[in-house]
Order: C-alpha cells, then sequence, then structure tokens
C-alpha cells in the first residue's frame, strides 16, 4: 500500500545524480567550511550577510560582515574577479544567504552558501566569534 514516501517513485539514478552533483555546485556545510578555514588559504571568502548588530552578537571566526543588501560591485572590488564568495546568515529559517549569492551572481562572481548558517554552525559544536571573544554554543 502507498504512502506519502513512496506514492512518488524515486528519480532514476542518472537523475539523482545530476541534482546532486548541481546541489553541491551551489552550496557547501559548515563542517566542510571550518575545515577549510583552518588553512592559511582556504579559498573563499565567507560572508556573513546578516546586519552590523547580529555580527557583533555572533559570528563564524574570520567571516566579513557584507549585509546582503548593500553588496555591490564597489565592495567586491578589493578581491580578484575570481574569487569564490561563501555566504550565510541566521539559518536554514532565513534567505539572506540565499538573497546575498544571488547579488553576487549578479555582479558575474562565482558563489556558494553555507547551508545551515549560524544555526548549523551552532548544532556542530563550532563557536562564534564576538567583540574579539570567542562565544559558546
Amino acid at each position: 500500500m502507498a504512502n506519502a514516501v513512496t506514492a512518488i517513485p524515486a528519480a532514476p539514478p542518472e537523475s539523482v545524480i545530476a541534482h546532486f552533483e548541481a546541489e553541491l555546485s551551489f552550496e557547501t556545510d559548515c563542517w566542510d567550511t571550518h575545515d577549510a578555514l583552518q588553512q592559511t588559504e582556504p579559498g573563499f571568502v565567507l560572508l556573513d550577510v546578516r546586519g552590523p548588530a547580529l555580527f557583533a552578537a555572533g559570528h563564524v571566526p574570520g567571516a566579513v560582515n557584507l549585509p546582503h543588501g548593500k553588496i555591490i560591485a564597489s565592495k567586491l572590488a578589493q578581491w580578484p574577479a575570481d574569487t569564490l564568495f561563501v555566504t550565510y546568515c541566521a539559518g536554514p529559517h532565513c534567505n539572506g544567504a540565499a538573497r546575498g549569492a544571488l547579488r553576487i551572481a549578479r555582479l558575474g562572481r562565482p558563489v556558494k552558501i553555507m547551508a545551515g548558517g549560524v544555526t548549523g554552525w551552532l548544532d556542530e559544536g563550532f563557536a562564534l566569534e564576538r567583540s574579539g571573544a570567542m562565544a559558546e554554543a
């Protein structure tokens, strides 16, 4: 007997591969971001696209605060044109990371979002930085 899970058949494996390969070109996760930030050159600029007050209250160490509504070409000009940006916001309930990524892409720059945002970061057990001090989860 069919239920809500089985009523619609699963996609063929080829479609699943294409879907998830594409998805991973649009986003990364908190764990991989944290791991990359431990390197001298992580290969991207991490942008916290929330407002300055939320950034000051707690942000991912190493992130640059650039609210999504203020992302314009002149603000990105300090980085080379091929710089990968990774955006994040409060978490899954917030679309700020997507709004920021859209603005960056419209400026012709490469971008991904960090899935989970601050909520995901804390869920992984990572600390936030606040006013020069670390804030525990």
